[in-house]
């Protein structure tokens, strides 16, 4: 079993056996906090999505800070990228961090959330109801990204 991350608040985690021919995805769990309610990451709910049975390798995409960004917005999203690698490294998974442009340029994802959405239903027809919204991308990258982790990465 393969987890693939894309780490945002708006991504997900798929959990892809290829042996058994099945796809769980689950959106990235968060919480309303702090005195604006801003979305954060749930750290207890995101430690009990990843099991350390239920995967035997993790592929996380590997992110940085994008120009134009805020520092705010991207601390926040730093701070979602350091929870998940934590929960996966304190359940002894071993990762594989993979920048976007790596996945993207292997499988043939164009660059806009909707190709990746597109691209995931090519790869993976039968699972293309996972990601029927524009805002279900995060869905279509997290299996993207487990499904480049199956067949470019040796396991």
């Amino acid at each position: 079993m393969i987890l693939g991350v894309d780490p945002g608040l708006n991504g997900a985690l798929a959990f892809l056996d290829v042996t058994a021919g099945s796809l769980t995805i689950h959106d990235m769990p968060t919480i309303e906090a702090g005195v604006r309610s801003k979305r954060v990451v749930d750290e207890a709910a995101l430690a009990r999505l990843i099991d350390p049975a239920a995967a035997n390798a993790a592929f996380i995409e590997k992110v940085g800070a994008m120009p134009g960004n805020g520092a705010v917005s991207m601390f926040g999203f730093g701070v979602s990228y350091g929870l998940v690698r934590g929960v996966v490294a304190a359940n002894f998974i071993p990762v594989t961090l993979v920048p976007p442009q790596t996945w993207k340029s292997k499988l043939g994802v164009p660059a806009s959330k909707e190709g990746a959405r597109a691209r995931a239903s090519q790869l993976l027809p039968a699972f293309s109801n996972l990601w029927p919204l524009a805002k279900h991308d995060g869905r279509a990258e997290a299996a993207l990204i487990a499904y480049y982790g199956a067949v470019h990465a040796s396991c």
